[in-house]
């Protein structure tokens, strides 16, 4: 029997996108996240492109959280002969529940759009996958509690750490035989008004980390205080903001912030705040139902449920577009992906008094990216849109730590690693942040490469399941 054990990273492995690494042990394999490529069409074509391994041999998943770029595979995981469990904590099984069904749905519509208009190269084109296919999957869901040990095999157990990136979202800290295995997920901020700070761990032999803002630090200013100075603003010129948000997690994070902001007269209480995303309205209903899992009040919840305008009828998106005077949008996608989003792109981007608000990470071949780097059209729906609205960027409020915050994340380990992976980050940041760990550390890093295998450590006698 092969005693070694091994990782391997299927997805983000020198991309943000498509996290999925491989544990593969004598006794159990595992598969830590399963998620969807997104950004660059060459990313994108990943996801129907058959997985480099056996579906029906991976054993168990764990799923760090509720994004898509690390749950958006699974309906097609289980399509291809996944059989086991899918490990998750309480928010992040509500969370992925809405994000499947939603992303199936858009898939559906898409292909739907395609063959109707007749601009796909596939005759037909078809989803990833379908509604049916999410149901499927569903089942295969078991709820873990926070640092609830939970034992895989003989040798080999886990347990959920709280990271603070959304609700729900965990490192997963991994004993594997008389080794420590540290997966980071992605990794929030210290001081978020929002939610509870990363847990301490106490060591590890092995890190596979994201590396995403790996080589940048977020500004010293305070993003409340940013946030206030563009809403005054956008009031000034008695224009509109715009808020492409990630439905989970920013979404809700930003309606707090706004709250706070007009409870401090800091903005004025007036004006109207309109969450336009069926997708955001879901996710903020679970809000409440956790309160373990974030630094809000009963009040300041039900505050984030109800002061805002939910819209989830399409219907009425051209409502709010057409509302004369100042007001703020909050809508998906995050990164300009799709959703109602483009909707209001395509309308409010091109006058000058309005304001686009940057808020989260852009991955390369978005249309954020697009933005973030001074484009000027984006390409909607088959039409290029011109870009006369001021574009702003606060990189403060993004639910990812910076250089430093990642730094000190690996600070707080007692036990000295014997290597560092870096994952889930852009080759420049990668490689920017490798050389500070080995710096800051004189720690063994490496960057692996899309389904370079690595051999971990090997036990001394066959291990029997």
């Amino acid at each position: 029997m092969n005693n070694q054990i091994t990782i391997k990273s299927l997805g983000a492995a020198g991309t943000v996108t498509g996290s999925k690494h491989l544990l593969a042990t004598p006794e159990v394999t595992v598969l830590i996240d399963c998620g969807l490529f997104q950004g660059l069409k060459t990313l994108r074509n990943k996801n129907r492109e058959a997985l480099p391994v056996d579906a029906a041999k991976i054993d168990v998943l764990l799923l760090t959280h509720a994004h898509l770029d690390h749950c958006g595979y699974i309906p097609l995981l289980v399509k291809n002969g996944f059989t086991g469990k899918i490990y998750v904590t309480a928010p992040t099984m509500d969370l992925t529940e809405i994000i499947l069904r939603d992303s199936a749905k858009i898939q559906e519509e898409e292909a739907q759009f395609a063959n109707e208009g007749g601009y796909s190269k596939h005759k037909p084109a078809l989803p990833l996958y379908t509604t049916e296919d999410v149901e499927r999957a569903l089942p295969r869901f078991v709820i873990v509690e926070h640092s609830e040990v939970v034992q895989l095999s003989n040798n080999v157990s886990f347990q959920f750490r709280k990271n603070g990136h959304i609700l729900g979202s965990c490192s997963i800290q991994m004993t594997c035989y008389d080794k420590q295995i540290v997966f980071s997920g992605d990794i929030g901020r210290n001081n978020s008004r929002f939610l509870l700070p990363p847990a301490a761990l106490e060591g590890a032999d092995y890190v596979i980390m994201e590396s995403t803002y790996g080589d940048r630090l977020h500004p010293d200013m305070d993003p409340l205080d940013q946030l206030a100075k563009v809403i005054n603003e956008a009031i000034e010129d008695h224009g509109a903001v715009i808020i492409p948000s990630f439905a989970v997690g920013r979404a809700q994070e930003i309606m707090h912030l706004i709250n706070l902001l007009k409870k401090e007269g800091t903005i004025p209480s007036w004006i109207p705040v309109f969450l336009d995303s069926p997708m955001a309205a879901n996710a903020t209903d679970i809000l409440c139902k956790y309160p373990k899992w974030h630094k809000l009040t009963k009040e300041e919840c039900n505050s984030v449920c109800n002061d805002v305008v939910i819209n989830r009828d399409f219907h009425n998106t051209r409502n709010i577009i057409e509302k004369k005077g100042p007001k703020i949008i909050i809508s998906a996608s995050g990164m300009l992906t799709g959703g109602r989003i483009l909707e209001y792109m395509k309308f409010l981007a091109p006058v000058k008094k309005n304001t686009v608000l940057l808020i989260g990470y852009q991955a390369e071949g978005t249309r954020g990216r697009a933005l973030q780097n001074n484009a000027h059209e984006l390409k909607i729906r088959g039409a290029y849109v011109p870009i006369r609205c001021k574009v702003v960027e606060i990189t403060g409020l993004s639910g990812h730590a910076d250089q430093k915050e990642l730094l000190l994340w690996l600070k707080q380990f007692e036990k000295r690693p014997t290597q560092v992976f870096l994952v889930h980050g852009e080759p420049a940041s990668q490689a920017a942040f490798k050389l500070k760990i080995e710096y800051e550390f004189k720690w063994k890093v490496k960057i692996p490469k899309e389904n370079e295998e690595s051999v971990l450590f090997e036990i001394k006698e066959p291990a029997h399941a």
